[in-house]
């Protein structure tokens, strides 16, 4: 579920091109949004098709605020690191943050993490990017935000196809199809990559165990929409079956899991009812090794296997007025999932089952010049616990310039990964902790927007006390051995500014962003894994059919571990990007994009050895789509 705040940039038959007006509706599901006082960021297709990265969360990167666990990439990133943060709230690969696909989950059911590869970058046809809880529709996992991917809409006989080539023998090939009847819609499209990866340990530090880390995935999804009058029903089913070398000559995971889903929505004038329903199945396997003598050998420690299902159900009632709008609905989320790791002289089992339920209001009304927000939800989070999440703020606007400001509670349950589920990476293992209670959080924030027809430009100030926060705390440390638990650390202040600038001149459109945070627990010590600043900048030309971008990312140093320790630290560093793509023909383009063009070498984690993130990577390649006349 997701928020729309509009700022694409489209070409104007104008001297001067204009930017669109900056809207605050926030999309739950396709026909159905709500208003908020949030800071919100659109990337339109467009724009995520000139940002470089194999998958979509490497593009994401462009926006402040947005990271995974570890700063690695997902291309080589074990899955279950891949949580998304926003707002730096989020101290292990657990997911702060929804992230949804057409309105429903895409965080994975038993961790919370996100597969990326199940979406084709070139197939999204808009992000938008809600950073902090300022509504109370969102539930479990939006405790720094929500993310909503929309996927293309379908279009009469549209076909697709794209095949691009890159180093490290990287492949990856795509083509999708969709066509419009009088009362029925259909598309449908598939992906499959493969690369030998790269090496995510230093040259100098290598052993005989290292090999390249590496991804090789299949993933499909097809769709079906029935419409009639005020009717709408919507199929949709996804499948993935992805293999991964995480590093070592033993350490490998795969992942095989598939969705179905449906939504019916009525559309009565004022009034406006959704019905969504899914159902996920997963199998997820990984091996866990000990590396040993100067990394000239590894011993497995244990397999693991994880099968899991969850299903889900939500109802949404929207009601509209000249001067008031409101939203009733509730949801439904059930999971049960298992980890079963075998050593070589024993079995061990944990898990169980999670079944979570809801029921929020969000009510909005204008009064002059401003509009004011209030919300709450009720919500059972399937430990024998219940939470209380409420909302309200306001937003007020006089000519170009909007001021807007909001206060919220909210919470995320632990998840059956991190209650059941242990996991090593190098030497440093991770013990589960079935005793877990959810994290909470009470935020606010404020901030201004100025709207220009030619530049826009959005600063934010928030703060948000966290409670309870789960975090992996070092039980010990000795002969290059660690040992962590998941535990609820010491309460947390999470403050910081963001701001946003866009501009367009001419060919020229440039867009640049900054987020200071300052993530601290009670005891004084930052919260690790998050960087006290990070920004981004990006410029793009475009003329006739030709489009370069070049783009750069900064991100300052960060902690590995809770005690803050000198021998954690990881470094800061900076990224730059490089995107050219040349019309050749109706319907057909060139494209070649770097990644990491100064083959910086940075870390991304400590295990204790260094783990380093992307090197150079490019590639290059040929889209084509039909063009109906």
């Amino acid at each position: 579920m997701a928020l729309p705040i509009w700022l694409p940039l489209q070409a104007q038959q104008q001297t001067e091109p204009k930017l669109d007006p900056v809207k605050t509706s926030i999309t739950i599901v396709e026909n159905i949004s709500a208003e908020a006082p949030a800071a919100v960021s659109v990337m339109e297709r467009e724009e995520i098709q000139n940002v470089p990265g194999v998958n979509l969360d490497d593009r994401l990167r462009q926006v402040p605020g947005f990271s995974l666990f570890r700063r690695s990439s997902g291309m080589v990133a074990h899955p279950t690191t891949q949580g998304v943060s926003l707002r730096g709230i989020g101290s292990s690969g657990a997911s702060r943050t929804l992230v949804l696909w057409d309105g429903l989950p895409l965080n994975d059911p038993f961790g919370g993490w996100v597969y990326w590869t199940r979406v084709s970058p070139d197939e999204v046809e808009r992000v938008e990017i809600s950073r902090g809880a300022s509504t109370s529709v969102f539930g479990d996992r939006a405790l720094g935000g929500a993310i909503s991917l929309f996927s293309r809409p379908p279009a009469r006989h549209r076909l697709t196809g794209r095949y691009e080539g890159g180093n490290n023998n990287s492949h990856d090939l795509s083509a999708g199809y969709s066509h419009l009847w009088r009362r029925f819609a259909a598309s449908a499209g598939g992906r499959a990559y493969s690369t030998d990866g790269y090496f995510i340990i230093p040259e100098h530090l290598r052993g005989a165990v290292d090999r390249e880390a590496g991804v090789r995935f299949v993933a499909a999804d097809a769709r079906l929409d029935y419409f009639s009058g005020r009717h709408r029903l919507f199929f949709k089913t996804d499948i993935l079956a992805e293999e991964r070398r995480n590093g070592t000559a033993l350490q490998n995971n795969s992942t095989g899991l598939g969705t179905a889903s449906a939504r019916y929505h009525l559309d009565a004038g004022s009034n406006a009812l959704s019905l969504v329903g899914f159902h996920t199945r997963e199998e997820f396997r990984s091996t866990f090794s000990q590396i040993l003598a100067e990394r000239n050998s590894e011993r497995i420690t244990f397999l693991q296997t994880v099968p899991s299902e969850a299903v889900g159900a939500a109802a949404l009632w929207r009601r509209d007025n000249r001067r008031w709008n409101s939203l009733i609905g509730f949801d439904l989320f059930r999971v049960e999932g298992f980890s079963t790791d075998t050593f070589p002289a024993e079995k061990r089992v944990g898990g169980g089952s999670q079944l979570q339920h809801g029921a929020f209001a969000q009510f909005d009304a204008t009064a002059g010049p401003a509009r004011l927000f209030f919300g709450a939800r009720h919500h059972f989070t399937g430990q024998d616990r219940s939470f209380f999440s409420p909302s309200a703020g306001a937003v007020v606007g006089k000519g170009r310039v909007r001021a807007r400001g909001s206060v919220y509670r909210s919470f995320r349950a632990p998840t059956l990964n991190e209650l059941f589920r242990d996991f090593r990476v190098g030497n440093a293992e991770t013990r589960a902790n079935s005793a877990l209670a959810p994290e909470t959080v009470f935020g606010a924030e404020a901030g201004l927007d100025f709207v220009g027809e030619t530049s826009h430009a959005r600063l934010t100030f928030y703060r948000n006390s966290l409670e309870d926060l789960i975090a992996n705390v070092t039980l010990s440390a000795t002969g290059g051995q660690i040992v962590r638990q998941r535990q609820n650390a010491a309460s947390a202040l999470n403050r910081g500014v963001e701001l946003e600038v866009q501009h367009r001149r001419g060919n020229w459109s440039g867009e640049a962003g900054y987020l200071f945070v300052d993530s601290r627990f009670s005891t004084g010590f930052r919260v690790p894994q998050i960087p006290k600043h990070q920004g981004s900048a990006q410029v793009t030309w475009q003329h006739g059919g030709t489009l370069a971008t070049a783009g750069i990312r900064s991100y300052s140093f960060q902690f590995e571990d809770e005690r803050n320790l000198a021998a954690f630290v990881l470094p800061g560093y900076a990224s730059v990007q490089f995107v050219l793509r040349q019309r050749l023909a109706k319907g057909l383009s060139a494209l070649v994009a770097i990644e990491n063009m100064l083959d910086r070498e940075y870390v991304t984690a400590l295990s204790p050895t260094p783990l380093t993130g992307t090197p150079r990577l490019w590639r290059a390649g040929l889209r084509w789509e039909s063009v109906p006349r």
